[in-house]
């Protein structure tokens, strides 16, 4: 019986190709990076938060930075106002 084909073979191919990456390496950068973009916009806005606001920035900072990272993100999350930012960390 044969192993089934990891779902991202062609990704891990390429990886392997371009990188120091052994596959199994590759694997696991692929499901963390998978892992990293699969992250709920609330718990990502609640993470961030905690971080930025850990290396003393403001709220106003924060939520303006929170709203372009949000933005720029791969499958860009909707577009929240600071007041929804705000529900999200404080409830």
């Amino acid at each position: 019986m044969s192993a089934s084909p990891h779902p991202h073979e062609d990704l891990l191919a390429h990886l392997t190709r371009i990188s120091p990456l052994g596959p199994g390496e590759a694997a696991r950068v692929v499901a963390e990076v998978l892992a990293y973009f699969s992250e709920p916009v609330e718990e990502y806005v609640r993470r961030r938060h905690g971080e930025l606001q850990a290396r003393g920035l403001t709220n106003e900072k924060i939520f303006a930075r929170l709203g372009a990272e949000l933005a720029a993100r791969r499958v860009a999350a909707p577009e929240l106002s600071t007041r929804q930012l705000r529900r999200i960390v404080y409830g």
